[in-house]
């Protein structure tokens, strides 16, 4: 091919990409110079890459990028280097608010694209809970959560209401709300998303770890209220599993260690011990969950991944966060001896990144065992299986929880895990089960996804690269996808069409920009701000609202901490709400604020 063909190919290749993703672009003030792809096919080269159509599927990849370079630039990286724990955490909220915002309007702009019937609803969501190592009171951090729908005004409306009945009214549930879309003739799409995976990391300004995760599956997951916990997770290469299952042994979660070892010792003939590395999360506050697992694996003599330890392409592991990324590193391979080595994930993960990474499995030609787990720290990982399997209902629930654990539990601390075993339950996870694969978090046993990351940072276990800044307003963003029929690597440059303070102003939710100082009465109202509002408020302050027949919320300010928002900041929402209330009743008729 000569260099004339490559060049307009190329010319050709930016402007389809340009055509396909202007709704995004136009929206964050972007121009799209130059597009690289890169795509690995297993099979069926000439079929669709993913279940979306071929924009929709552009489009979602201009979803990863805008938000990872969104993040990057405006979501205060690395500033809580050296801060104490409420400053810090602080820097992580506002980061995760431009990471939540930037991919919600994104989608919102999207699915403007989608097929007329079609919606895409978030099933799983990070950022509820507070994570370990955080304070109860400081309460949900900005995310994209259970039952936020993106789809076309009609379509929006119908699936809205029925996600309400849902949260609402206990004789609602996932059935039937499926059924309902189903003879309706609405296909639900559902996701799980982290919008920035390693948040901690982010703020500290480490070099390696945060990143965007959106999962698109062509069914809702089988979850029917807001839900955020642990999922209990071992994930292994295809082929140990299924050549112990040919000597009748069975690995999964619930397996002893060194029993998954001679599996592997089976599968890979002459493989050391030490050359089986673990990854699994560790620090002293995860020793009462995990420190028996830990010890299983050492006893075997397989080597724990530590910080700072190589990993096969160079880079270098962490352990203090994030299970999800190392997903991509699993797998069995021969050193330059000729000794093979192999790599897995152990542990446990936030629910939403549980399931992503089990999802991966099909992608990524992996076994992924599951056992759903409490929000708690007091137990280990066999314990918390059986607390998991409970009935919350049951009067003697404390003497059973204190029978689990051998020890004494207090009355308190017993209505806690009531709590979150009653929650899982009525979220709708298979707790009649120890072990759970993602095909029991579906309605149908065959489905397919689309998994979609944004590198804000280097990833060490893919080896995606960073942000790049280019200079003169250009950075280089990449992103990776990956369905069941392979992988694309793609990194688009993008030009700010504005300056940095108004390219700020672009990527900053409102009510952000309200709480930082500036002047709502100054600024041009337009109808949209209805939308945006009441989109950041549900990101923003989840926990505050209570959502009513005919689509109106009410916010309750005495549920927002001051760790949260500030005594002085939520001053000055509730201001700015009261004002828009005020000022244009019409548009806000929606909101009611509790005083």
């Amino acid at each position: 091919m000569t260099s004339t063909e490559q060049q307009r190919l190329k010319r050709n290749l930016i402007a389809q990409w340009a055509f396909d993703t202007s709704p995004i672009l136009g929206r964050f003030h972007l121009w799209l110079e130059d597009v690289e792809l890169h795509e690995e096919r297993r099979r069926e080269p000439e079929t669709r890459f993913s279940f979306l159509p071929p924009r929709m599927e552009s489009l979602i990849a201009m979803t990863a990028a805008v938000t990872a370079l969104g993040t990057k630039l405006y979501g205060r990286y690395g500033e809580g280097k050296g801060l104490d724990k409420a400053a810090l955490n602080q820097v992580k909220k506002d980061a995760d608010a431009i990471s939540a915002y930037t991919m919600s309007e994104s989608l919102w702009y999207a699915t403007r694209h989608l097929p007329e019937n079609h919606a895409i609803m978030v099933s799983l969501g990070e950022g509820l809970m507070p994570k370990l190592g955080e304070t109860p009171e400081m309460g949900s951090n900005p995310q994209l959560g259970f039952g936020r729908v993106y789809a076309r005004p009609q379509v929006a409306k119908w699936v809205d209401e029925r996600v309400k009945k849902l949260i609402n009214d206990p004789e609602y549930d996932f059935e039937t709300f499926y059924d309902e879309s189903q003879r309706s003739g609405i296909v639900i799409w559902g996701a799980a998303i982290d919008t920035l995976e390693n948040t901690s990391r982010f703020a500290k300004g480490e070099k390696t770890g945060p990143m965007t995760v959106l999962h698109l599956f062509d069914q809702p997951l089988r979850v029917g209220r807001p839900y955020e916990g642990y999922v209990g997770t071992l994930l292994l290469p295809q082929e140990v599993v299924e050549t112990a299952a040919e000597g009748a042994t069975l690995i999964d979660y619930r397996t002893e260690r060194g029993k998954v070892v001679e599996a592997i010792e089976e599968t890979y003939p002459g493989i050391k011990r030490k050359n089986i590395h673990v990854w699994t999360l560790a620090g002293e506050t995860r020793t009462k969950r995990l420190g028996t697992l830990w010890k299983q694996w050492e006893k075997a003599g397989a080597h724990l991944v530590e910080t700072g330890y190589r990993l096969r392409n160079g880079h270098e592991a962490f352990v203090d966060t994030g299970s999800y990324a190392p997903t991509y590193q699993i797998g069995a391979w021969k050193d330059d001896a000729g000794e093979p080595h192999v790599f897995l994930v152990d542990g446990y993960a936030g629910s939403a990144e549980a399931m992503q990474a089990a999802s991966l499995a099909p992608v990524l030609g992996l076994d992924v065992s599951m056992s759903v787990l409490t929000s708690k720290f007091l137990m280990s990982w066999e314990k918390e299986r059986a607390v998991m399997r409970l009935d919350p209902e049951e009067e003697d629930f404390g003497a059973q929880l204190r029978k689990i654990a051998g020890e004494p539990i207090e009355d308190k601390m017993i209505d806690e895990y009531c709590d979150a075993v009653r929650a899982a339950r009525d979220a709708g996870l298979p707790l009649d089960t120890s072990i759970v694969r993602a095909d029991d978090f579906f309605p149908e046993r065959r489905w397919r996804v689309l998994a979609a990351c944004g590198y804000m940072c280097d990833d060490p276990y893919s080896g995606a690269e960073e942000v790049v800044d280019l200079g003169g307003g250009r950075y280089r963003v990449t992103v990776a996808l990956a369905t069941r029929k392979g992988r694309k690597t793609i990194k688009f440059t993008l030009r700010n069409l504005e300056d940095d303070e108004r390219a700020r102003l672009v990527f900053n939710p409102l009510l952000t920009r309200f709480l930082g100082g500036e002047d709502f009465r100054e600024r041009v109202v337009r109808i949209s701000d209805s939308g945006r509002i009441r989109n950041e408020l549900q990101t923003l302050c989840s926990e505050a609202l209570d959502h009513e027949d005919g689509g109106n919320i009410r916010i309750r300010f005495d549920r927002i901490p001051p760790e949260v928002i500030s005594e002085d900041q939520q001053k000055l929402l509730r201001e700015a709400l009261n004002w828009y209330k005020t000022e244009h009743p019409v548009w806000f008729s929606w909101l009611t604020i509790v005083e």
